[in-house]
């Protein structure tokens, strides 16, 4: 009995078996059929993958050796220069974006790390929460030059001048929702089973949520605050609405301050050759920054999902 019940279950694991309930083949319709369409998407991916990087390294080739011959030890210790006047630097637009991009992130990030854990641990089947996540979706969909406008329209128009602090506030408006839905999700990527042993040992909730919950995931919410500190660094639209330029160097974030991505924006479109290499110089800078923080947060924070 044992050996025929033995020889019933080769039966079953045999190659013929499993071929004649599934009869695929090179002799199949329905198999050539369903191999071509497979094929045909494979190739038609590779080509898209392959224009999309032909593009990419064209830029960045262009960008290379365009930008190079502007970069000089001056660029970093001398400030926008006069039209047609001596080389001159950007160093009040490094120092403006600096101040602004800083004082954002850190505004941003407790803000946006607080509601995350909020969304996460209180906000399965709250209201509000889900009001919220609608909200956060929204601006991150939203076009920077809105935000820089509802600023503008908020601020700006209110204190009748333009000011670095302005510029803090949109670039804040757009890394929130970032940093908002990079911990929420991080959250909940942590198992249950360490969340209960939390709970079985007398822990609060508040505790678990900051010192277990959050803890778990360090990695990958610092990776969204790089994200956001990157998606941040070059945006021009809502500066050209709130903290606008200042030719001179100026640390006062309550008058109009300097900033990459607007002296950019002006000096490539001059007729001023001295103007147009210093926005290839300056885009080379913000380019390279942001490459560098995205392999940052890919390398150095990445996080295997929790088990």
């Amino acid at each position: 009995m044992k050996q025929a019940v033995i020889k019933s279950v080769k039966s079953l694991d045999s190659v013929d078996y499993v071929k004649s309930i599934h009869p695929v083949s090179a002799h199949n319709p329905v198999y050539r059929k369903r191999l071509l369409v497979h094929r045909i998407g494979i190739a038609l991916s590779v080509v898209a993958m392959s224009i999309g990087l032909a593009f990419l390294f064209w830029i960045l080739a262009t960008l290379l050796i365009m930008g190079v011959d502007g970069l000089y030890v001056g660029l970093f210790v001398s400030d926008t220069p006069s039209p047609g006047d001596d080389p001159g630097g950007l160093r009040n637009a490094i120092v403006g974006s600096l101040m602004m991009v800083g004082l954002s992130t850190a505004v941003s990030t407790p803000i946006g790390i607080l509601a995350g854990v909020y969304l996460a641990e209180y906000g399965e089947r709250n209201w509000f929460a889900q009001i919220t996540r609608f909200v956060t979706d929204i601006m991150l969909s939203a076009p920077s030059i809105v935000i820089g406008l509802f600023v503008f329209a908020m601020y700006v128009a209110k204190v009748n001048h333009f000011s670095g602090y302005a510029g803090s506030i949109a670039l804040s408006l757009i890394a929130v929702p970032v940093v908002v839905r990079t911990t929420d999700n991080m959250l909940r990527l942590v198992p249950n089973s360490l969340l209960e042993a939390a709970f079985a040992l007398g822990a609060p909730r508040w505790k678990v949520a900051t010192m277990v919950r959050l803890r778990a995931v360090k990695a990958g919410v610092i990776t969204g605050v790089l994200l956001a500190l990157a998606r941040i660094a070059g945006e021009t639209a809502p500066l050209l609405f709130t903290a606008l330029n200042n030719q001179f160097f100026s640390v006062n974030m309550n008058a109009p301050m300097a900033n990459l991505p607007v002296v950019i924006y002006q000096f490539a479109m001059s007729p001023y050759d001295n103007w147009r290499h210093l926005a290839w110089a300056g885009a080379l800078i913000v380019t390279f920054s942001v490459l560098l923080l995205n392999i940052l947060s890919r390398t150095v924070f990445s996080q295997k999902t929790p088990n």
